[in-house]
C-alpha cells in the first residue's frame, strides 16, 4: 500500500511541475502566420524580462493616425546570443520591426526582426516556439 502512495505522490509532483510549462504559449496560439506585417515607430517601452521581451511602439497607420503596439520578442537569453544587448533599445528610437499579428486583431505583433537604430537588423524571435522559421 505504501509503494502504491509513494507512486501516486510521485506522479502528482511530477505532474505540478510540469503546469509552468503548459501555462507557456506557442507562436501557434496568438499569432497568425498568415499576417506579417513591418512596423515603423518610435519605441516608447521596453521590458526585457523572461519569458520573452517586449517592445512598445508608437508607429503610424495608413490614414497618417499614430497607433500604439506592442511587439513580443523572444526571451532575453536568445537574444542576447543574437546580438541584443539590455541597451539595444531605448525610448525614443526610431525602429522597424518585421512580424506576424495577432490573430485577435489587436495591436499586438510576434516580433522576428528588428531593424535597430544603428541599421543592423537583430533576429527578435525564438526559433522554438513554432512560428516562421528565420529566414537567412
Amino acid at each position: 500500500m505504501r509503494a502504491i502512495q509513494a507512486v501516486l505522490v510521485a506522479g502528482i509532483g511530477l505532474l505540478a511541475a510540469t503546469m509552468p510549462l503548459a501555462a507557456h504559449h506557442s507562436f501557434a496560439a496568438e499569432f497568425d502566420a498568415a499576417k506579417p506585417l513591418t512596423l515603423q515607430g518610435t519605441v516608447t517601452k521596453l521590458d526585457w524580462m523572461n519569458p520573452h521581451i517586449w517592445i512598445y511602439l508608437d508607429a503610424k497607420d495608413e490614414s497618417g493616425t499614430v497607433t500604439h503596439w506592442q511587439c513580443e520578442g523572444g526571451p532575453p537569453n536568445t537574444l542576447t546570443r543574437n546580438g541584443w544587448t539590455k541597451d539595444s533599445l531605448k525610448i525614443g528610437d526610431q525602429v522597424s520591426i518585421s512580424g506576424f499579428r495577432a490573430k485577435d486583431g489587436s495591436n499586438t505583433c510576434n516580433s522576428r526582426s528588428v531593424k535597430l537604430p544603428n541599421g543592423k537588423s537583430v533576429f527578435a524571435g525564438s526559433a522554438e516556439d513554432g512560428g516562421p522559421k528565420r529566414s537567412q
